[in-house]
This record gives C-alpha cells, structure tokens and sequence, in this order.
C-alpha cells in the first residue's frame, strides 16, 4: 500500500523568501523612478537674442528682433534707450500702455504674432527725432527682468536725410 503524503505548505519558505525580496527590489526601484524627475532640478538656460537696426528717413529706427530662442512676458522685458555723451536717458517695460501696440509714440513695441509675448520677428518702432536718437551715439538696451540677462545693446545709427 501506498502511503500519501500531505504537505500543508503551499510554497517553500526559501521560494517565498525571495519572492518577498523580489517584489520589494521592484517597488524600491519604482518608487524611485517616480522620484528622480522631482528632485533634480533642470536649470532653464537664460535667454538670448539678436537684433538688426534700421534708420528710416522719416526719422523712425526700426529694431527687429531677428533671434530669439524662447518667448518672454513683455511685462518682464524693460527697454532703456540712453546717449552716453548726453546722459540723456529714456526708459520703460514693452508692456507699458503707451509702448505696447502703439502708434506714433516715442517708443512702440508690436507684437507680430499678438501672442502677448516677446518673440522673434517682433519689433520696436523709436521716434528717433522726438528723441534726439536721429544724430547717433543713442543706444538701446534690452533687459529680461527675470533672468537679469541683458538681451540686447545695440547702437542706433545716425539717420541721414
């Protein structure tokens, strides 16, 4: 006769064992995973463009963002427009109710795509005569208040009729 033999365990006490150890590998790593994207900080890289300047004969500069590589708050971007020789000195953000959009004043910022943004192609039209800026030796200064970074220093040129 043959005699049976009852095993009550389902599953051995080492196979369990690394079964356990398994799974809390798995869970650690994922965990992990999910974390490592929250705790490194990706710095962004500070903005940078490039502009191209004309003087119209008509007395107006046009200041053309020809490069641009990210989009900017135009409530975050300040322009300065200065004569070293003179100390003469104007200043204000593209945002500015008197800049943004619009025509005729000293200094106007339109926005090409209107997206509310500073991007390339956008341009700056200066009333150089209103300004004194049409004889040359006038500077203009772009500045990302965010960043600190100076975008722009450009030399307007003298306007010759």
């Amino acid at each position: 006769m043959r005699r049976r033999v009852v095993d009550d365990e389902a599953v051995s006490p080492v196979i369990a064992t690394v079964l356990l150890l398994a799974i809390t590998v798995l869970l650690t790593s994922m965990v992990f995973i999910m974390f490592q994207g929250a705790l490194s900080t990706t710095e962004k890289s500070p903005p940078q463009a490039s502009t191209s300047v004309k003087g119209l004969e008509n007395g107006f500069h046009v200041v053309r963002l020809s490069s641009l590589d990210q989009a900017l708050d135009p409530a975050a971007v300040r322009y300065t427009l200065y004569n070293a020789s003179s100390g003469t000195e104007e200043q204000g953000y593209l945002v500015d109710n008197d800049v943004y959009g619009v025509v005729g004043a000293p200094v106007s910022f339109h926005d090409r795509d209107a997206g509310y943004s500073v991007t390339q192609g956008d341009y700056l039209v200066i009333s150089s005569a209103d300004l004194g800026a049409d004889e040359g030796g006038w500077r203009l200064q772009l500045v990302d208040e965010r960043s600190g970074i100076v975008l722009v220093d450009t030399r307007l040129p003298a306007i010759v009729s």
